[in-house]
This record gives C-alpha cells, structure tokens and sequence, in this order.
C-alpha cells in the first residue's frame, strides 16, 4: 500500500513532536495534525514559535523546518480523514471519573468518536494506526468499529505504542530504543516501517502481534514507575536509619542487572502515563479476576501516593504541626523538569494537602502559567474555585515567591533552581527558614551553611 498522506487526529504531546519528527524525515510524504480544539490549532499555527502549546526542546526548530512545507496543523477533520491512506489516533485516553471503572480503567470515548468519526468519513482503503496509551484489546474494539460500516472498504488496524519521555521527547523520536507495531496484516505494518525507516534502523523496528504491542506499552511504563516506588520506599527507612538514599541509589546501579536509570528519590512521580498506565493494567487484572497481580501492581500507586502525603506531612510537622496562614513557596508546577506537562505532577496534591491546613501558598514555575495551576487544583474538587484562587498566587520569579515565606519547597528539578541566589533568598524570608527539597537537587551542606533548616529525600 503506497502512502503519501498522513493525518493525526489529535494535536496534544504524542501527535505533535511525533507527526513533526516524521515529517522532518520524510519530506515526501505529507503529513497533517487535526484536532477539534481552534485555539490548541492556532497556537501550533502561530508565527511565534515560542507561542506553540508544547514545549519540548528542539520541537520548535523541527516545526520551523517543515511546517508549511510537509507539516500542516487544521480543524477540518473530515478532509484530512478524506485525503489520507494512513491515518494515526493520538487523542486523550484519562482514567475514568464515572460509572464502571471509575478511577482505574481508561476512558475510551474519545478513541470510539475518532473511530467512528474516521468510518462515516472514510471512501477509501485506511490503514488506523493506534498511538495513544490504550488498554489491551482496544484494537479490537476500533476495528469492530470500522468493520461495521458496511460500505467495503478495507481497515487495517495496527498498534504503534509511543515511549517518549517528557522532556526529551525530540531526542527520543529521533534516536529510539525500539519502534513497536503490532498488527495482523503484513502489508499494513511493512507500510508504517517503512515510514519510520527513513531514520530508524531495521533492527530497531519490532513487529508483534497486536496484543503484545499494546500490552508492552502498560508492561514498560508499569516496570519504570514501579523502580520509583522501590527507591521511595527505601527512601523513608534511610531517614530513619541514617543512610544515604542517594549512595543506596548509586550503589545499586552500579550493578549491571540492575542498572542507574529511574532510581532518584523523590516527593513522588507524576505525568499523564504511569499512574493512568498501572491503574490499567490493574484494572484488565481484576477484570480477568487475576486478583494477585492487581494487587501487586496497585501497591506501586499506594506507595506513590504514600510518598507525596509524607512529604507535606513531615513539612507540616517541622514547621511545628500547623501551616495555618503561613506563606509556603512552591517552586515547580511541572511533573517534571523540561516539559510544560502538570499532568499528576506532585506539585498539585502537595498543594492540596497544604491549602486544606490554611496555607498561603506561592507558586513559581519556568513554564506554567497561573492559570494550568489553577485549573489543575479545580480539577480535585476539593474546595471552591475561588477558595483555590485566593489560596494560591503564581509569581514571575523565585525571589518573589520565596520573599517572607516560612518554607520553600521544591516540587520539580529544574536546572535553574541549583544556580539561584540562595544567600539573597535566605535573607529575604522568615527565620527559622526552611527547605524541603522533593527533589534533591540542592546541597545540604551549603544550604545548612546559608543557615537554612534543610530537608531532603532518603537523606
């Protein structure tokens, strides 16, 4: 099947950097991003390439390089549809907040719109490639879909699993540890290698059966999340034994078997994918009644959710057990540094917990605006939205943010907090001054030399 048109229905942090690094690869092929959203459209569309709604190093380069040329970004969903031979699902799929499953499986809706969208608009052959984090046996479910219409066109479905990493999500694009496609027609997977061959070599390029390509996807990112909730767990027995958490972590990644990746200590992980990915993989467990293995992937969660609620306990407690109109510093909205993502970030349920004791809290981020803080905290339903509004301020620097707090507390590792004016921020604050750093990235004896009451992780 030749291809020489693409079309992303959805243009959020998979579509985007993944549809611009294809089309940067493949200049003959023309590629378009379509997504219901006008505003999310124009800013992909907008002149000011630091005005795109993603940020991710050396993604705006890339759009630079192709938009116009082989890269579009539209509305019109029906003739992207129309025009294309090869089309990729890159739409949300958030746990559930309703009905069955709430809380724990995936919602598919937006997945069945797009399937059904693509069969009313469809004249002609398509291969639907899934790229967005889904369940095991989704595929099953478009490809009823699409067999159903009636009209003789033939759909062939594949899995195509992205493994990005916010942050470096270009990076991961453009050099990957392996492309997975999982399908069941030959000639439909050899057509998407093909797309990705331009820049990846072939002994990179797995093909499986569908299942196994959707069940790896849940499988790896469960593996990742389930090494921090390891290291945490260590972490809180290091505090009270005097070890090291991070000599534990270095010790221990010097073992080949074992390996140095995904063994910092932290407040707790966050991101749209390892909560959403394990709840589902416990959820299909429990579904085959496979209670053990629920079990022992759910406790991975708990023990993430444990990790953030001891941490604004033990700063709750230091700041001698009440936080009752004190103004706390949050710096780092981010679930993690280098990506504008606040998706299940720590920053948000640490926030929470604080504004339930009555602090005053003061939020800096390089890359979030006030407005995702808020909207994130809403989004909890835990209090009014004017309560969370004159709960939390979001300032434009760290000084200000930190001037006559009680306490900072670092929520993301951003690079730039190491290199801080940290004597300037420690006179400008209320004594005892306290840091709780969630991410270790300071200096505890320098901090303790400035004359900060330091904190940190494990340590």
């Amino acid at each position: 099947m030749l291809i020489k048109n693409i079309c992303c229905i959805g243009a959020g942090y998979v579509g985007g950097p993944t549809m611009a690094v294809i089309a940067k690869n493949n200049p003959h092929l023309k590629i378009t991003i379509v997504d219901i959203n006008q505003d999310r459209i124009d800013a992909w569309n907008n002149d000011d390439l630091s005005k795109l709604p993603i940020y991710e190093p050396g993604l705006a380069d890339i759009i630079k390089e192709t938009r116009g040329k082989n890269l579009f970004f539209s509305t019109d969903i029906d003739q992207a549809i129309d025009a294309s031979e090869m089309i990729f699902i890159s739409v949300n799929t958030p746990t559930k907040t309703y009905g069955k499953g709430k809380g724990m499986a995936a919602d598919l809706k937006y997945i069945e719109l797009c399937a059904r969208h693509i069969a009313e608009v469809a004249k002609t052959d398509k291969i639907v490639v899934e790229k967005s984090t889904l369940p095991v046996r989704t595929a099953e479910a478009i490809k009823s879909i699409l067999h159903n219409t009636g009209n003789n066109i033939n759909f062939h479905i594949l899995s195509n699993p992205e493994f990005l990493a916010e942050g470096t999500a270009i990076e991961d694009l453009l050099n990957p540890d392996r492309v997975l496609i999982g399908g069941e027609s030959e000639e439909a997977i050899e057509a998407l290698a093909n797309v990705y061959s331009s820049w990846v070599n072939d002994d990179k390029i797995l093909r499986t059966n569908l299942w196994s390509s959707e069940l790896s996807k849940l499988t790896a990112n469960a593996f990742l999340a389930q090494r921090i909730s390891s290291i945490n767990s260590i972490s809180e027995l290091c505090e009270l034994t005097g070890a090291n958490v991070n000599e534990v972590a270095k010790a221990i990644g010097m073992d080949s078997r074992i390996g140095s990746k995904f063994l910092k200590a932290s407040v707790g992980f966050g991101g749209s994918c390892f909560q959403k990915d394990i709840l589902n993989l416990v959820y299909i467990a429990r579904s085959y009644n496979l209670n053990e293995v629920a079990d022992y992937w759910e406790q991975v969660i708990i023990m993430n959710d444990h990790q953030k609620r001891r941490f604004s306990d033990r700063l709750i407690k230091t700041l001698y057990n009440t936080v009752s109109g004190k103004k706390i510093a949050l710096l780092g909205w981010a679930f993690k540094k280098d990506t504008n993502d606040t998706r299940e970030s720590a920053a948000i349920y640490v926030a929470d917990h604080l504004l339930n004791e009555q602090a005053n809290i003061s939020v800096f981020d390089p890359k979030v605006p006030h407005a995702k803080v808020q909207t994130d905290l809403n989004y909890l339903n835990t209090r009014t939205e004017a309560e969370n509004e004159a709960g939390v301020i979001s300032v434009d620097s760290p000084y200000e943010a930190t001037k006559e707090a009680h306490a900072i507390a670092i929520m993301t590792e951003w690079d730039e907090f190491k290199g801080y004016d940290w004597h300037k921020i420690y006179a400008n604050m209320k004594k005892p001054a306290f840091i709780f750093d969630g991410r270790n990235i300071l200096d505890k004896t320098n901090m303790e030399h400035i004359g900060f009451e330091y904190y940190s992780i494990g340590q």
